[in-house]
């Protein structure tokens, strides 16, 4: 697995640094049509391989609650439906208005009103896709508990899937659901890979060592990003390698590094007379609820100063962060006015 993390890493960079932008457009099309038919392909042989049919795998899910969509209990500190309700809106609020993940597509359509129509299409198809990859766990589940030799001793979590996908697949499909996991891996990496070496460009190299770079300087400094950015990635998926659920660490990691971002563009975008002292306040106050939210429960523990360990989910730790930089820029904003 390390090498496959490598090999598919360098893969990635090198087709990131020479065709940029258009190279993940187009490459994220074709893995994204990949992807969906991989895994309407395995929903469907997951499906038909029951015994007594598909009516059977909805049995059995719903006998065990497959199908729930959580505690619609009151409690903050675990996944229940309000967290992962709000923490969803939060997320996505950010993803599709301010990550350069997104904008950097938006830029590339030729009106607004293709943008427009770009960020509602993405967002529309995800719930559906969804709906199918949420449906290919259920239904593994239902599998291994109609077939329990099937499945060895150990292997369990994120574990599951790939066995599943090399014993029981037909051969073709195989092919296709493995071409399906690296679609979905590479289109992420490569689109993180050019947004974030076009922020080290324009925010960092443009701003703060050549401040009039030529077109032949600014190319290069976006090579040597997107080297050092894969390069990053390459280390970072190796490290997830011992990730019991790599879905919920990721959402963890990135509701702790992006907990207070949407605070900050909100108030500038909502408050027009917003100041930089205001938003300095605001980003000091939801580092600090950040910072305590994802690092008490780690610190705080075992009897140790445990009653100042965050009793809330990590995943509103974006929640809380963007709403105390909002609150705590704009309460300074109101009482913190300087005399003309």
């Amino acid at each position: 697995i390390p090498v496959i993390i490598v090999v598919s890493g360098l893969c990635v960079v090198i087709y990131s640094v020479l065709g940029g932008i258009t190279a993940v457009i187009w490459t994220d099309a074709i893995q994204g049509l990949v992807l969906i038919a991989g895994a309407l392909a395995c929903v469907l042989v997951l499906l038909f391989s029951m015994p007594e049919g598909p009516s059977q795998l909805f049995s059995i899910a719903m006998e065990y609650d497959k199908f729930s969509l959580g505690s619609f209990g009151p409690e903050l500190s675990t996944t229940t439906f309000w967290v992962t309700l709000v923490y969803g809106l939060f997320i996505n609020l950010q993803n599709y208005g301010i990550d350069q993940n997104y904008v950097q597509r938006y830029l590339t359509a030729k009106s607004d009103k293709q943008a427009k129509f770009s960020a509602l299409f993405g967002g529309y198809l995800f719930i559906p896709v969804s709906a199918v990859i949420f449906m290919i766990g259920t239904a593994l589940y239902a599998y291994y508990k109609t077939f329990p030799e099937l499945l060895p001793a150990g292997v369990e979590g994120d574990a599951v899937f790939p066995y599943f996908i090399v014993h029981a697949l037909p051969t073709g499909l195989t092919g296709l659901l493995i071409a399906s996991i690296f679609a979905a891996g590479m289109s992420t990496v490569a689109t993180s890979i050019t947004s974030s070496a076009t922020i080290i460009l324009t925010d960092y190299y443009a701003r703060y060592i050549n401040k009039r770079p030529t077109e032949k300087q600014s190319v290069r400094a976006l090579y040597v990003s997107n080297v050092l950015i894969g390069i990053i990635g390459i280390f970072v998926a190796l490290a997830f390698l011992n990730v019991e659920s790599a879905l919920d660490a990721w959402w963890a990691l990135s509701s702790i590094f992006s907990g207070g971002m949407l605070g900050l563009f909100l108030l500038g975008y909502i408050s027009k007379k917003a100041r930089n002292v205001d938003a300095v306040l605001g980003v000091i106050c939801g580092i600090i609820v950040v910072v305590w939210m994802s690092l008490s429960p780690i610190f705080f523990k075992d009897g140790f100063m445990s009653e100042y360990a965050s009793p809330f989910h990590a995943n509103l730790t974006i929640v809380f962060g963007t709403i105390v930089i909002f609150l705590a820029g704009f309460l300074s904003m109101r009482l913190l006015k300087t005399k003309k």
